[in-house]
Parts: structure tokens; C-alpha cells; sequence
């Protein structure tokens, strides 16, 4: 581990080489092996799969997790609940040493800007429970089957993750930003796709 890791990138190859000693995790193993990150991982470690090229269903199937995590989050939940058919399967330490890689840049490059304490009145309780409502809406443009549409909604999702993580109001604000762009350019692109199913039926 990089002694300039940051909470996110150092959680994930901790979660990584307990794989590798184990021969896979299950997705619950892996969350509960984070402790006192749990809500900040959970919501990371359920979007970073979408940005991996592993065929199959993987934004529909984290998205809906993430969308179950984000009432949780806005109800107060401390500790995440999963159903048994999520939190029990299994992931092998080579897909996970997959999904990590393709992950880790893109969160070094947003823990280069974060900076612990700052605007802490953006990183208390109450606003992490008012982020569930964008978690929510990310989560559910994650599910839904646009090509391509999932880059962004989960970069949003991996900024606010680590804002949490890092207790950084500023960037928990960038993240917010990021993903009313998200909402504003998903909107658009769904009004074009059906536009143009209408226009060659």
C-alpha cells in the first residue's frame, strides 16, 4: 500500500488482499470488513463494478442495491442491509482484482483534491441523510440500460463516496454538482433516444 493512498484507495486493497487470503469474499464480507467507513464504502464499493468491462447485467443489478442503500441512508441507517441474494454472493479475488483496478484511478485522481475538515457543516448526519436522494437518483440511472450512460453517475457517486470518507464539505458540494449534471445530461439523452425511435417507427 502507497504511503499517499487515501481512505478509499487504502480500504480497497486492504479489501483486496483479504480476498486474495481467502480465495473471494462475499459482497457482505467485503463491507463488513470496512468498519466505521461502512455507509461511505458500501455506496463505493456498489458502484465502481459499473465502471468495469465485465459482461453481464452489472448496472442493473448494483444499481438496484445501490437504490435499496440510498433509503436506508436517508431513513439514518448506520449499518447497511442487504438482501441474502446480494450480500451472500460471492466474488472471486481475480474479479475483484479486476473491478479494483479499472477503480483505483479514477479515485486517486479525486483523492488528490480532497482535503479532511473543510466546510464541515456539509458532512455532518443530517446531510448524509439528505444524500441519499442523489444516491437514490444515481443509483437508478446506473440500472437503467443506456450504452455508456453509467461513466458518469458513478464517478458522482465515487466524488461523494470519498467526500464522506474524508469528511470534506467542498467536495461533498462538487459532488452534488456533479450529479445534478448527471440528471440534467441522463434527462437529455433519454429525450433524444426516444426521440429517435419515434422518428424511424
Amino acid at each position: 500500500m502507497s504511503d499517499q493512498d487515501g481512505v478509499a484507495t487504502a480500504r480497497l486493497r486492504e479489501m483486496l488482499e483479504l480476498a486474495r487470503v481467502r480465495g473471494g469474499l462475499s459482497i457482505g464480507e467485503a463491507l463488513e470488513a470496512m468498519g466505521s467507513t461502512s455507509i461511505a464504502f458500501t455506496i463505493l464499493f456498489l458502484a465502481i463494478p459499473a465502471l468495469t468491462p465485465i459482461p453481464g447485467p452489472f448496472g442493473m443489478i448494483f444499481g438496484t442495491a445501490l437504490a435499496l442503500v440510498s433509503l436506508q441512508i436517508v431513513a439514518g441507517g448506520r449499518k447497511v442491509w442487504l438482501p441474502a441474494i446480494v450480500r451472500d454472493r460471492r466474488v472471486s479475488s481475480a474479479s475483484l482484482d479486476l473491478v479494483v483496478g479499472h477503480a483505483v484511478p479514477v479515485i486517486a485522481r479525486v483523492e488528490r483534491v480532497v482535503r479532511a475538515g473543510r466546510l464541515e457543516a456539509f458532512t455532518g448526519p443530517t446531510v448524509q441523510a439528505l444524500l441519499g436522494i442523489p444516491v437514490f437518483l444515481l443509483a437508478v440511472v446506473i440500472a437503467l440500460p443506456i450504452p455508456f450512460g453509467n461513466i458518469l453517475p458513478v464517478f458522482s457517486l465515487v466524488v461523494l463516496a470519498v467526500a464522506l470518507m474524508e469528511r470534506d464539505g467542498l467536495v461533498t458540494l462538487i459532488g452534488l454538482l456533479l450529479t445534478l449534471a448527471t440528471i440534467v445530461a441522463t434527462a437529455a439523452l433519454l429525450y433524444f433516444i426516444k426521440a429517435m425511435i419515434f422518428t424511424a417507427s
